[in-house]
């Protein structure tokens, strides 16, 4: 089954970090994107740009209306996203609770809607 994994974060603390401190991170998360990919499990994923690269669309009266920026205030902010293969949500779960930014911030997991 399908899972997305959606990393949350507070973008300002990350603004802080040391270059010491980022490059130990992306380490991190190097070696558990490449341990997930040999393990077959990962579909896809990226990290995301800032929210201050956002665009918010929605469709009112067949015209697409857009602002700029994320559409809902919060103290944690989507980041990234993994897409896995996982037999079961328990296994999605220790797969999420493995991502480095887990430690900092959480990890929605939700399951991929599947269409037949």
């Amino acid at each position: 089954m399908r899972y997305m994994l959606l990393l949350y974060s507070e973008e300002k603390v990350k603004e802080k970090w040391s270059e010491q401190q980022k490059a130990a991170i992306f380490k991190e998360f190097g070696e558990f994107t490449e341990s997930i990919r040999r393990s077959g499990a990962l579909l896809a994923g990226d990290p995301l740009q800032p929210t201050s690269t956002a665009t918010t669309v929605r469709a009112k009266n067949g015209k697409a209306i857009s602002t700029d920026g994320p559409f809902a205030e919060t103290k944690e902010q989507l980041g990234g996203f993994y897409m896995i293969d996982a037999k079961d949500l328990n296994d999605a779960i220790g797969v999420a609770s493995r991502i480095p930014g887990a430690k900092t911030g959480s990890v929605e997991v939700r399951p991929v809607r599947v269409f037949a």
